[in-house]
């Protein structure tokens, strides 16, 4: 009955341990962003991956820097995304064909969210610094047959 206690106690001990380091406080000041290049769908864009894995799944919060005009064409995700506009403007629109009078601005301080599988497109004007959170893993898919 002692080891069965023991190993109870150990268990705890060790559960305890993994959700402290889980829920350890981390914190990221402007100069520790490292962007890199976006690739396929983000080529064009930097990319800043803030806090866990977008590839696999689990929260997840990661920047992206856009240049002046950046558009990213009607696409959707497999989860909800969380979206902050923190420099810039980012225009936002619904559906399958994009649509400049169809469009939301959002200037910086903005937030939204876009229900998983909605389709959507977007634009910068401006350079524009957008956050992007959710549980991945982080995907987007293009709508087949729109205009760019």
């Amino acid at each position: 009955m002692r080891i069965f206690y023991l190993a109870v106690a150990l268990s705890l001990i060790f559960s305890a341990t993994a959700l402290a380091q889980q829920s350890a406080p981390q914190a990221v000041t402007p100069d520790q962003v490292h962007w890199t290049a976006g690739t396929g769908d983000m080529a064009g864009a930097q990319v800043a991956v803030l806090t866990g894995d977008p590839t696999k799944p689990g929260p997840y919060v990661m920047r992206l820097k856009l240049p002046d005009g950046y558009k990213f064409p009607p696409h959707f995700h497999g989860g909800t995304e969380y979206l902050t506009v923190l420099q810039g403007t980012f225009l936002v629109g619904v559906g399958d064909m994009p649509d400049s009078s169809k469009m939301l601005t959002l200037p910086a301080g903005s937030f939204g969210t876009m229900p998983a599988g909605t389709h959507h497109y977007g634009m910068a004007k401006g350079e524009t610094i957008i956050e992007l959170w959710g549980n991945g893993p982080f995907s987007m898919t293009m709508v087949k047959n729109s205009m760019r």
